[in-house]
Protein backbone atom coordinates (compact mmCIF):
# COMPACT_ATOMS: atom_id res chain seq x y z
CA UNK A 1 0.00 0.00 0.00
CA UNK A 2 2.69 2.38 1.14
CA UNK A 3 4.89 1.80 -2.37
CA UNK A 4 1.28 2.40 -4.01
CA UNK A 5 1.12 5.41 -2.78
CA UNK A 6 4.21 6.87 -3.00
CA UNK A 7 3.73 5.56 -7.14
CA UNK A 8 0.86 8.37 -7.33
CA UNK A 9 1.96 11.82 -8.64
CA UNK A 10 0.61 14.62 -6.68
CA UNK A 11 0.12 17.03 -9.77
CA UNK A 12 -1.84 14.42 -11.47
CA UNK A 13 -5.85 15.86 -11.62
CA UNK A 14 -7.14 12.43 -10.56
CA UNK A 15 -4.61 12.57 -7.38
CA UNK A 16 -7.37 12.69 -4.76
CA UNK A 17 -9.75 9.55 -6.96
CA UNK A 18 -6.54 7.14 -7.17
CA UNK A 19 -5.46 8.22 -3.72
CA UNK A 20 -9.02 7.46 -2.22
CA UNK A 21 -9.42 4.39 -4.09
CA UNK A 22 -6.09 2.97 -2.17
CA UNK A 23 -8.07 3.80 1.05
CA UNK A 24 -8.40 0.98 3.60
CA UNK A 25 -11.73 1.58 5.12
CA UNK A 26 -12.64 -0.47 8.13
CA UNK A 27 -15.94 -2.35 7.82
CA UNK A 28 -18.42 -4.31 10.46
CA UNK A 29 -20.34 -7.07 9.29
CA UNK A 30 -23.54 -8.11 10.22
CA UNK A 31 -23.97 -4.69 12.95
CA UNK A 32 -26.76 -6.09 14.45
CA UNK A 33 -28.43 -9.67 14.62
CA UNK A 34 -28.85 -11.42 11.51
CA UNK A 35 -30.90 -14.46 10.76
CA UNK A 36 -31.35 -16.20 7.30
CA UNK A 37 -32.20 -19.62 6.60
CA UNK A 38 -31.67 -21.11 2.93
CA UNK A 39 -34.94 -21.19 0.84
CA UNK A 40 -35.03 -25.35 -0.37
CA UNK A 41 -35.67 -24.46 -4.03
CA UNK A 42 -32.25 -22.07 -4.95
CA UNK A 43 -34.43 -19.66 -6.34
CA UNK A 44 -33.94 -16.96 -3.39
CA UNK A 45 -33.04 -13.09 -4.07
CA UNK A 46 -31.21 -10.67 -2.00
CA UNK A 47 -32.01 -6.94 -2.58
CA UNK A 48 -28.55 -5.34 -2.76
CA UNK A 49 -27.89 -1.75 -1.51
CA UNK A 50 -25.53 0.79 0.17
CA UNK A 51 -27.03 4.42 1.69
CA UNK A 52 -25.24 6.44 3.98
CA UNK A 53 -27.30 8.52 7.18
CA UNK A 54 -29.17 10.74 5.22
CA UNK A 55 -31.30 8.22 3.46
CA UNK A 56 -32.08 5.97 6.72
CA UNK A 57 -35.60 7.12 6.26
CA UNK A 58 -36.19 4.85 3.50
CA UNK A 59 -35.09 1.65 5.58
CA UNK A 60 -39.03 0.92 6.91
CA UNK A 61 -40.58 2.04 3.44
CA UNK A 62 -38.33 -0.87 1.80
CA UNK A 63 -38.44 -3.43 3.92
CA UNK A 64 -42.53 -2.82 3.87
CA UNK A 65 -42.28 -3.97 0.22
CA UNK A 66 -39.51 -6.65 0.05
CA UNK A 67 -39.86 -9.18 2.48
CA UNK A 68 -36.97 -11.24 1.12
CA UNK A 69 -33.30 -11.00 2.70
CA UNK A 70 -31.17 -7.46 2.06
CA UNK A 71 -27.66 -6.92 2.08
CA UNK A 72 -27.35 -2.97 3.25
CA UNK A 73 -23.93 -1.59 3.48
CA UNK A 74 -24.06 1.61 5.42
CA UNK A 75 -21.17 4.44 5.10
CA UNK A 76 -20.97 6.18 8.10
CA UNK A 77 -18.80 7.55 10.60
CA UNK A 78 -18.13 5.87 14.43
CA UNK A 79 -21.16 8.15 15.65
CA UNK A 80 -23.58 7.63 12.92
CA UNK A 81 -22.84 3.84 13.52
CA UNK A 82 -24.11 4.33 16.98
CA UNK A 83 -27.13 6.77 16.37
CA UNK A 84 -28.35 3.94 13.46
CA UNK A 85 -28.30 1.51 15.62
CA UNK A 86 -30.46 3.47 18.06
CA UNK A 87 -32.45 4.27 15.65
CA UNK A 88 -32.80 0.43 14.67
CA UNK A 89 -33.75 -0.20 17.79
CA UNK A 90 -36.30 1.95 18.17
CA UNK A 91 -38.46 1.08 14.38
CA UNK A 92 -41.13 -1.34 14.93
CA UNK A 93 -40.55 -2.52 11.19
CA UNK A 94 -36.67 -2.97 11.74
CA UNK A 95 -36.31 -4.49 14.81
CA UNK A 96 -38.49 -7.35 13.90
CA UNK A 97 -36.71 -7.88 10.53
CA UNK A 98 -33.98 -10.08 10.67
CA UNK A 99 -32.94 -11.09 7.29
CA UNK A 100 -31.26 -7.94 6.91
CA UNK A 101 -27.60 -8.25 7.09
CA UNK A 102 -26.53 -4.35 8.06
CA UNK A 103 -22.62 -3.66 6.80
CA UNK A 104 -21.25 -1.12 8.17
CA UNK A 105 -18.20 0.75 5.86
CA UNK A 106 -16.27 3.22 8.06
CA UNK A 107 -16.08 7.11 6.55
CA UNK A 108 -12.48 7.76 5.21
CA UNK A 109 -11.20 10.27 3.14
CA UNK A 110 -12.61 13.05 1.08
CA UNK A 111 -14.90 10.81 -1.65
CA UNK A 112 -17.95 8.78 -1.22
CA UNK A 113 -16.32 5.21 -2.24
CA UNK A 114 -19.86 4.14 -3.85
CA UNK A 115 -18.66 0.96 -5.35
CA UNK A 116 -16.54 -0.28 -2.65
CA UNK A 117 -19.40 0.28 -0.16
CA UNK A 118 -21.93 -2.07 -3.16
CA UNK A 119 -19.10 -4.65 -3.16
CA UNK A 120 -19.51 -4.97 0.05
CA UNK A 121 -23.35 -5.20 0.01
CA UNK A 122 -23.05 -7.67 -2.70
CA UNK A 123 -20.19 -10.10 -1.16
CA UNK A 124 -22.56 -10.30 1.71
CA UNK A 125 -25.29 -11.76 0.18
CA UNK A 126 -26.05 -15.41 1.28
CA UNK A 127 -28.94 -16.23 -1.95
CA UNK A 128 -27.94 -17.32 -5.15
CA UNK A 129 -29.29 -14.51 -6.65
CA UNK A 130 -28.79 -11.12 -5.83
CA UNK A 131 -31.46 -7.71 -7.40
CA UNK A 132 -29.06 -4.99 -7.48
CA UNK A 133 -30.59 -1.69 -6.63
CA UNK A 134 -30.89 1.68 -4.86
CA UNK A 135 -31.77 2.50 -1.59
CA UNK A 136 -34.45 5.70 -2.73
CA UNK A 137 -36.67 3.01 -4.93
CA UNK A 138 -39.38 1.00 -3.49
CA UNK A 139 -39.67 -2.01 -5.10
CA UNK A 140 -44.10 -2.98 -6.21
CA UNK A 141 -45.39 -5.14 -3.94
CA UNK A 142 -44.89 -8.45 -4.67
CA UNK A 143 -41.88 -7.90 -6.85
CA UNK A 144 -39.73 -10.67 -4.35
CA UNK A 145 -42.02 -13.49 -5.40
CA UNK A 146 -42.18 -12.33 -8.97
CA UNK A 147 -38.64 -12.17 -9.66
CA UNK A 148 -38.07 -15.65 -7.62
CA UNK A 149 -40.90 -16.82 -10.42
CA UNK A 150 -39.07 -15.12 -13.09
CA UNK A 151 -35.64 -16.77 -12.13
CA UNK A 152 -37.23 -20.41 -13.08
CA UNK A 153 -39.05 -19.13 -15.72
CA UNK A 154 -35.76 -17.61 -17.36
CA UNK A 155 -33.39 -20.62 -16.41
CA UNK A 156 -31.07 -18.05 -14.95
CA UNK A 157 -29.59 -21.28 -13.07
CA UNK A 158 -27.84 -22.10 -16.86
CA UNK A 159 -27.76 -19.14 -18.83
CA UNK A 160 -25.83 -15.76 -18.63
CA UNK A 161 -29.57 -13.24 -17.95
CA UNK A 162 -29.63 -9.54 -16.22
CA UNK A 163 -33.26 -9.32 -15.53
CA UNK A 164 -34.28 -5.26 -15.97
CA UNK A 165 -37.06 -4.15 -13.06
CA UNK A 166 -38.33 -1.20 -15.08
CA UNK A 167 -37.48 1.90 -13.04
CA UNK A 168 -39.87 5.02 -12.96
CA UNK A 169 -40.13 8.30 -10.37
CA UNK A 170 -42.59 10.45 -8.57
CA UNK A 171 -41.79 14.11 -7.26
CA UNK A 172 -44.36 13.80 -5.18
CA UNK A 173 -43.18 13.16 -1.67
CA UNK A 174 -46.71 11.35 -0.84
CA UNK A 175 -47.81 9.12 -3.22
CA UNK A 176 -50.19 6.52 -3.21
CA UNK A 177 -48.12 3.44 -4.44
CA UNK A 178 -49.43 1.81 -7.72
CA UNK A 179 -50.85 -1.81 -6.69
CA UNK A 180 -50.19 -3.18 -10.05
CA UNK A 181 -49.05 -2.62 -13.40
CA UNK A 182 -52.12 -0.96 -14.75
CA UNK A 183 -52.71 1.43 -11.68
CA UNK A 184 -48.73 2.41 -12.60
CA UNK A 185 -49.48 2.86 -16.51
CA UNK A 186 -52.42 5.39 -15.83
CA UNK A 187 -50.73 7.64 -12.99
CA UNK A 188 -47.71 7.69 -15.47
CA UNK A 189 -50.72 9.08 -17.94
CA UNK A 190 -52.03 11.73 -15.43
CA UNK A 191 -48.30 12.88 -14.75
CA UNK A 192 -48.05 11.65 -11.19
CA UNK A 193 -45.45 9.26 -12.37
CA UNK A 194 -42.40 9.54 -15.27
CA UNK A 195 -40.11 7.34 -16.53
CA UNK A 196 -36.99 7.21 -14.15
CA UNK A 197 -34.76 10.30 -15.07
CA UNK A 198 -36.70 11.15 -18.31
CA UNK A 199 -35.92 15.27 -17.41
CA UNK A 200 -32.14 14.63 -16.48
CA UNK A 201 -30.78 11.68 -17.89
CA UNK A 202 -32.73 9.88 -20.03
CA UNK A 203 -30.60 7.90 -21.80
CA UNK A 204 -29.76 5.84 -18.66
CA UNK A 205 -32.65 4.29 -19.13
CA UNK A 206 -33.90 4.43 -22.63
CA UNK A 207 -32.98 1.21 -23.81
CA UNK A 208 -35.36 -0.69 -21.46
CA UNK A 209 -38.04 0.60 -24.22
CA UNK A 210 -41.00 1.70 -21.96
CA UNK A 211 -43.15 2.04 -24.92
CA UNK A 212 -42.81 -1.68 -25.47
CA UNK A 213 -43.05 -2.40 -21.97
CA UNK A 214 -46.26 -0.73 -21.82
CA UNK A 215 -47.94 -3.88 -24.00
CA UNK A 216 -45.56 -6.94 -23.00
CA UNK A 217 -46.89 -9.14 -21.27
CA UNK A 218 -43.81 -11.74 -21.79
CA UNK A 219 -39.74 -10.54 -21.19
CA UNK A 220 -37.93 -9.08 -23.46
CA UNK A 221 -34.67 -9.20 -24.47
CA UNK A 222 -32.75 -5.66 -24.76
CA UNK A 223 -29.45 -4.41 -26.34
CA UNK A 224 -26.44 -2.62 -24.45
CA UNK A 225 -26.37 1.19 -25.58
CA UNK A 226 -23.96 3.57 -23.91
CA UNK A 227 -24.79 5.05 -20.79
CA UNK A 228 -27.66 2.80 -19.63
CA UNK A 229 -27.95 1.67 -16.33
CA UNK A 230 -31.11 -0.46 -15.42
CA UNK A 231 -31.30 -2.26 -12.12
CA UNK A 232 -31.31 -5.89 -12.40
CA UNK A 233 -31.05 -8.83 -10.92
CA UNK A 234 -28.58 -11.35 -11.43
CA UNK A 235 -27.12 -14.50 -10.25
CA UNK A 236 -24.38 -13.83 -6.97
CA UNK A 237 -21.34 -14.92 -9.37
CA UNK A 238 -21.29 -11.39 -11.54
CA UNK A 239 -18.59 -9.18 -11.54
CA UNK A 240 -18.18 -7.27 -8.59
CA UNK A 241 -18.27 -2.74 -9.19
CA UNK A 242 -15.29 -1.16 -10.05
CA UNK A 243 -13.96 0.66 -7.47
CA UNK A 244 -12.29 3.50 -9.63
CA UNK A 245 -15.45 5.19 -9.80
CA UNK A 246 -15.94 7.39 -6.59
CA UNK A 247 -18.51 9.66 -5.66
CA UNK A 248 -21.15 10.13 -8.61
CA UNK A 249 -20.95 9.24 -11.97
CA UNK A 250 -20.61 6.36 -13.93
CA UNK A 251 -20.32 3.79 -10.92
CA UNK A 252 -23.12 1.82 -12.40
CA UNK A 253 -22.70 2.05 -15.70
CA UNK A 254 -19.56 0.63 -15.68
CA UNK A 255 -20.94 -2.71 -14.30
CA UNK A 256 -23.52 -2.86 -16.45
CA UNK A 257 -21.27 -2.51 -19.26
CA UNK A 258 -18.94 -5.53 -17.79
CA UNK A 259 -22.31 -7.33 -17.85
CA UNK A 260 -22.22 -6.44 -21.45
CA UNK A 261 -18.89 -7.32 -22.36
CA UNK A 262 -19.39 -11.22 -20.33
CA UNK A 263 -22.88 -11.93 -22.27
CA UNK A 264 -24.99 -11.39 -20.17
CA UNK A 265 -28.59 -11.06 -21.99
CA UNK A 266 -30.41 -8.70 -20.95
CA UNK A 267 -33.96 -9.23 -20.30
CA UNK A 268 -36.84 -6.53 -19.49
CA UNK A 269 -39.50 -7.75 -17.06
CA UNK A 270 -42.85 -7.11 -18.57
CA UNK A 271 -44.63 -7.20 -15.11
CA UNK A 272 -41.96 -5.76 -12.41
CA UNK A 273 -41.26 -1.94 -11.85
CA UNK A 274 -39.67 -0.12 -8.74
CA UNK A 275 -40.52 3.65 -8.01
CA UNK A 276 -37.64 6.48 -7.03
CA UNK A 277 -39.05 8.66 -3.84
CA UNK A 278 -37.70 12.43 -4.03
CA UNK A 279 -34.95 13.20 -1.78
CA UNK A 280 -32.28 16.24 -1.82
CA UNK A 281 -29.36 15.64 -4.25
CA UNK A 282 -26.47 14.25 -2.21
CA UNK A 283 -23.03 15.79 -1.71
CA UNK A 284 -21.13 14.18 -4.63
CA UNK A 285 -23.65 15.21 -7.29
CA UNK A 286 -23.57 18.78 -6.31
CA UNK A 287 -19.67 18.99 -6.40
CA UNK A 288 -19.90 16.86 -10.01
CA UNK A 289 -21.97 19.59 -11.28
CA UNK A 290 -20.47 22.41 -10.15
CA UNK A 291 -16.96 21.59 -10.62
CA UNK A 292 -14.52 21.08 -13.60
CA UNK A 293 -11.82 19.16 -12.65
CA UNK A 294 -14.54 16.61 -11.29
CA UNK A 295 -15.77 16.11 -14.74
CA UNK A 296 -12.39 16.23 -15.95
CA UNK A 297 -11.32 13.52 -13.99
CA UNK A 298 -14.31 11.29 -14.36
CA UNK A 299 -13.88 11.31 -18.26
CA UNK A 300 -10.08 10.24 -17.41
CA UNK A 301 -10.87 7.16 -15.68
CA UNK A 302 -13.66 6.52 -18.28
CA UNK A 303 -10.78 6.44 -20.61
CA UNK A 304 -8.71 4.62 -18.45
CA UNK A 305 -11.81 1.61 -17.51
CA UNK A 306 -12.26 1.18 -21.16
CA UNK A 307 -8.46 0.31 -22.07
CA UNK A 308 -8.40 -1.87 -19.28
CA UNK A 309 -11.82 -3.41 -20.58
CA UNK A 310 -9.87 -3.70 -24.23
CA UNK A 311 -7.21 -5.72 -22.23
CA UNK A 312 -9.57 -7.67 -20.60
CA UNK A 313 -11.87 -8.50 -23.14
CA UNK A 314 -9.78 -7.83 -26.33
CA UNK A 315 -11.81 -7.07 -29.93
CA UNK A 316 -15.19 -7.19 -28.10
CA UNK A 317 -14.32 -4.34 -25.99
CA UNK A 318 -13.74 -1.55 -28.81
CA UNK A 319 -17.56 -1.00 -29.42
CA UNK A 320 -17.91 0.32 -25.54
CA UNK A 321 -14.75 2.76 -26.38
CA UNK A 322 -16.85 4.19 -30.11
CA UNK A 323 -20.12 4.21 -28.20
CA UNK A 324 -18.37 6.77 -25.91
CA UNK A 325 -16.85 8.56 -28.59
CA UNK A 326 -20.09 8.89 -30.16
CA UNK A 327 -21.68 10.54 -27.29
Amino acid sequence: LQAALEDLDEDDQCYDFRRERLTVHRVHLYFLQYEYSPAEDDTDITLVAQLSMDRLQMLEAICKHWEGPISLALYMSDAEAQQFLRYAQASEVLKNRKNVGYHIVYKEGQFYPVNLVRNVALRNANTPYVFLTDVDFLPMYGLYEYLRRSVVQMDMAHTKKALVVPAFETLRYRLSFPKSKAELLSMLDMGTLYTFRYHVWPKGHAPTDYAKWRTATTPYRVEWEADFEPYVVVRKDCPEYDQRFVGFGWNKVSHVLELDAQEYELMVLPNAFMIHMPHAPSFDISKFRSSSSYRNCLNTLKEEFHQDLSRKYGSAALKYLTAQRNI
